[in-house]
């Protein structure tokens, strides 16, 4: 693929062009949803920015790196797979589905092994790096909750991206404890007698 120009005016007047071509008003649920999608990608860039620029740890943050770059490529997927209608599909098209949810739940087990279970609620705070990836978790319930309305109204077809996506917050909260626990930052537990 080559991108010549950035911009393109045709969305100048609210409207913009599905894969296949058609066209549908910026605020469909379908851009909702993929948008949504891509703001969380960019989140975890971030989270990935800021692991780059963190000192020791080392192999903590290869690992979370290898992660993170694994998720964005998945989730670049899953916003092509949202913004094509089950009719303009292709064969071949890559979408997210079942090998990729398992995957999320191996590294969710994994990952979930390494910290203590959990006696109390956490609140979404520690280093830059484990509340950025609560933030980004909170970017990929939003992400669901819109799939979810997409999905009440329109074909998501056989991708598994309602699946994905439930799993995916899942490994976002248990990825920010164990890079919390990984790097000697405490966990800031809710209090009820506060």
């Amino acid at each position: 693929m080559r991108i010549t120009k950035v911009y393109t005016r045709s969305g100048d007047k609210g409207h913009t062009r599905l894969v296949g071509g058609q066209s549908v008003p910026k605020d469909h649920p379908r851009i909702g949803a993929y948008g949504t999608v891509d703001e969380l990608n960019s989140v975890l860039g971030q989270a990935r920015g800021f692991a780059a620029r963190e000192a020791g740890h080392e192999e903590v943050r290869e690992r979370l790196e290898a992660l993170l770059v694994r998720v964005q490529n998945e989730l670049f997927d899953l916003g092509a797979d949202l913004a094509t209608r089950p009719e303009d599909r292709w064969e071949g098209m890559k979408t997210v589905g079942e090998a990729e949810v398992r995957a999320l739940e191996a590294t969710i087990d994994e990952l979930n092994d390494l910290v203590p279970p959990l006696e109390e609620f956490i609140l979404p705070a520690g280093g830059v790096v484990a509340s950025t990836l609560h933030v980004a978790r909170c970017v990929c319930r939003r992400a669901e909750r819109e799939a979810v309305a997409l999905a009440r109204g329109e074909d998501l077809g056989e991708g598994g991206a309602l699946k994905y996506l439930n799993r995916l917050s899942d490994l976002l909260f248990v990825a920010a404890r164990w890079y919390s626990r990984s790097t000697g930052e405490a966990e800031s537990l809710w209090r009820r007698d506060r």
